[in-house]
């Protein structure tokens, strides 16, 4: 088994730290593997660094790394991790990372704000039915019933003007309250469960691993699942690079491509085998592991659902104008 060697980059200072390597697919793990873009055709793999965030879903890009599916494709890969999906952008952008992965919006926003964003692929997707792996959760005895009744609340998420506020606002419009009066204050994933039980908060927005845990506690209640409540076959995390990079390396790029689509798939299909690794990835207590739900994983770019993002993100000002799609997605 290859080895993992993940660094944990601030939120605040990615874009300013040098990264080092984190997580190496390469036969050996020295990171002697050519520099990113170079010719693979020799049979020296191409070195390329991918940003993630520690979420469940991320274990598909390690369970790549250790199937041998990127190293199939060319690639040696190392992972680097950051606490969002937004502090990667700066990174991709100004080639501290070949590639990351992050939610929609965060790309659309980069774009808006012109920094040269490009969609490789998929990566994860909210559930058309049953349990999802992010959720709203409160306090049974907190009398919110659906989400119009989170105006006048304090609802915490982990980053500002993400999708996590995005469609609360969304559904708190929908449910007949004002979505200018519902409060989001920004907190750790890991710290939300106890804030909640103090009171200092009134609902979370929370994803997997801490979704399942926080709802181990009985006096704890689902709301609901805000992404696909909010749009339905909601896309939550996508594949993304630079301009730049895609420019001057399509053959990268497209290996890439290839190769994500393909761990995708192989952990979408051996879900309890992707899991056996994240004890160790995330540092959780095994039966965490075992009981926590995965995202629907694939390589599919769901045009029409990050459209509907972008007009929610321009109703709400999130964003100026919606980005040209066509002119983002590398297909």
């Amino acid at each position: 088994m290859k080895s993992s060697r993940l660094s944990l980059l601030s939120a605040l200072a990615v874009a300013g730290l040098a990264l080092t390597a984190c997580s190496s697919g390469s036969p050996s793990g020295t990171g002697d593997a050519p520099a990113s873009g170079s010719d693979s055709a020799s049979g020296e793999l191409t070195q390329v660094t991918v940003g993630l965030v520690p979420l469940a879903a991320s274990i598909a890009v390690e369970y790549g790394i250790q199937e041998g599916i990127f190293e199939k494709h060319g690639l040696d890969v190392e992972i680097a991790l950051a606490n969002a999906g937004a502090a990667m952008l700066p990174a991709v952008s100004n080639g501290q990372m070949d590639f990351g992965v992050g939610n929609p919006l965060s790309v659309l926003t980069a774009v808006d704000q012109g920094l040269d964003m490009k969609i490789v692929a998929g990566y994860c997707n909210s559930a058309d039915t049953g349990e999802d792996t992010s959720g709203v959760v409160t306090r049974v005895d907190s009398e919110i019933e659906d989400y119009g009744d989170l105006a006048g609340k304090t609802t915490s998420i982990n980053a500002l003007r993400t999708l996590g506020d995005l469609t609360l606002m969304d559904l708190a419009e929908q449910g007949g309250s004002d979505p200018a009066d519902v409060k989001f204050a920004e907190m750790p994933f890991q710290d939300m469960p106890a804030q909640l039980e103090q009171g200092n908060t009134d609902a979370i927005w929370i994803p997997e691993p801490f979704l399942t845990t926080a709802l181990e506690d009985p006096d704890n209640e689902l709301l609901g699942y805000s992404f696909r409540d909010s749009i339905e076959g909601m896309p939550t995390m996508v594949t993304f690079t630079s301009g730049t990079f895609a420019e001057e390396n399509p053959e990268t790029v497209e290996q890439f491509q290839k190769a994500i689509t393909e761990a995708l798939a192989a952990t979408d299909e051996n879900n309890d085998e992707a899991k056996k690794l994240l004890p160790e990835f995330m540092n959780l207590p095994e039966d965490v592991a075992t009981a926590l739900k995965l995202d629907e994983l694939g390589g599919e770019v769901r045009e029409d659902q990050i459209h509907a993002i972008g007009e929610l993100a321009v109703k709400y000002g999130f964003i100026d104008q919606e980005p040209d799609l066509d002119a983002m997605i590398i297909q």
